[in-house]
């Protein structure tokens, strides 16, 4: 192989675009999924908020156990929502390949 073959071995880079009109789809398509898992984690809270509470009033140890439990990783899946674009982001970088 001439050093001339090897220059053109080189890849070049390779930036995904989206069709034209296609990024307020995907935008909105973005903002309701981020929404959905925003009321998720707030539903998921309070039903583990109210298994404290009713284990607590009703004299039901395992409930209220379940209910800490279910409030640990709903804080805890949050914190990671938060983190894991950052990271992805910087992973990933800007798409090029």
């Amino acid at each position: 192989m001439t050093p001339a073959d090897r220059i053109a071995l080189i890849p070049l880079k390779i930036c995904p675009k989206a069709p034209p009109g296609a990024q307020a789809i995907v935008d909105q398509v973005t903002d309701n999924v981020a929404w959905g898992v925003l009321a998720i984690f707030a539903l998921a809270g309070l039903v583990s908020i109210g298994a404290i509470a009713a284990g607590k009033m009703l004299s039901m140890h395992q409930a209220s156990k379940w209910g800490v439990v279910g409030l640990c990783v709903v804080i805890l899946a949050a914190i990671c929502y938060m983190i894991w674009p950052g990271t992805l982001d910087s992973i990933i970088g800007n798409g090029c390949i």
